[in-house]
């Protein structure tokens, strides 16, 4: 089959938790998809938010074609009972009708082909998950260029995983059929779900994953210390329970040598010599402090690794 013929019927699920500020943008890349609008869903499923999604959500569902815009089909639903993007996800699952199923996030943007792009590998048969890249949208802040230069966000990253690779939800796209088999998102986990769902689809079938490099998203990193530290908190919590649910070794903390080695290069290498280079204006401020921020994100995944508690409701796997 030409890819460029293959135009299945796609259901997009995005979980929003207190959105007000990212939906209008993202509503608006979602009306600017390439992808025929009428082979396309878009399931918005609120998680219990305090803010104003609902009212946004329920008037985008409502509103009528605007210039310049596609007319697509935009669904709000709510997911209430359960805190967590995973029971959000699937509660969009359980209500679409896509052949292919894609997810991403509500503080993301879709470039205007994502969609298109992320969608054309299924045109084989083989092909299980495709996954697109994670670029970031600009930003000024010291931290932001940090996380650019670093390549945070990059699938990258996940796809070159020693254990199995895997793609992030920001930018993941499943044949349904798949869910049938191996189950959804485990409702009650609160951070790895994306390695977890697409581990279990990589080891327990034959269907393979493919990089759609050209099929982007863009995502703000974080911009303060304490959004910084959570994001790789959470990047620990994930490492443990993944570590439970698939026996695998995934932690690893600098000791106290290792800290002590790096920061200490740091005085006396290289922030003297990126000084230097700052002062004629031959380097950015980022170059004076990769090393600390870097130090900080290390440390912060090894709290969250020492002090996640996998839940044992975390085991459970959710069904069509």
């Amino acid at each position: 089959m030409n890819s460029q013929e293959f135009l299945p019927i796609v259901s997009v699920v995005v979980p929003v938790y207190n959105g007000e500020t990212d939906l209008p943008e993202l509503i608006e890349c979602l009306r600017s998809q390439t992808y025929p609008p009428h082979s396309v869903e878009y399931l918005l499923v609120d998680n219990n938010s305090c803010d104003r999604t609902s009212t946004i959500l329920q008037a985008a569902a409502k509103s009528p074609n605007q210039e310049g815009f596609n007319q697509i089909t935009i669904r709000n639903l709510s997911e209430n009972k359960i805190q967590s993007s995973y029971a959000a996800r699937n509660k969009g699952i359980r209500a679409s009708i896509g052949e292919i199923i894609a997810f991403t996030d509500a503080d993301c943007r879709p470039e205007s082909q994502w969609l298109q792009n992320l969608v054309k590998p299924f045109a084989d048969l083989e092909i299980g998950i495709s996954c697109g890249e994670i670029l970031a949208l600009p930003g000024n802040t010291v931290l932001e260029k940090h996380a650019v230069r670093e390549n945070t966000l990059s699938q990258k990253h996940t796809l070159a995983h020693p254990f199995c690779p895997y793609g992030q939800t920001a930018n993941l796209a499943v044949r349904r059929q798949i869910l049938a088999r191996v189950g959804l998102f485990r409702p009650y986990l609160t951070s790895g779900g994306d390695a977890d769902l697409c581990w279990r689809i990589l080891r327990e079938t034959s269907y393979q994953l493919h990089f759609a490099q050209n099929a982007i998203v863009r995502h703000r990193h974080r911009s303060t210390i304490k959004q910084l530290q959570s994001q790789w908190y959470r990047y620990g919590e994930s490492n443990k329970y993944l570590h439970e649910l698939h026996g695998v070794d995934l932690m690893r903390e600098f000791t106290t040598g290792e800290y002590c080695y790096r920061l200490a290069r740091w005085l006396l290498k290289e922030f003297p010599v990126a000084a230097a280079k700052s002062a004629i204006a031959r380097s950015d401020l980022v170059d004076l402090f990769n090393t600390p921020i870097g130090l900080i994100n290390v440390r912060a995944r090894a709290i969250g690794q020492r002090q996640a508690k996998l839940p044992e409701s975390a085991w459970d796997i959710e069904r069509f």
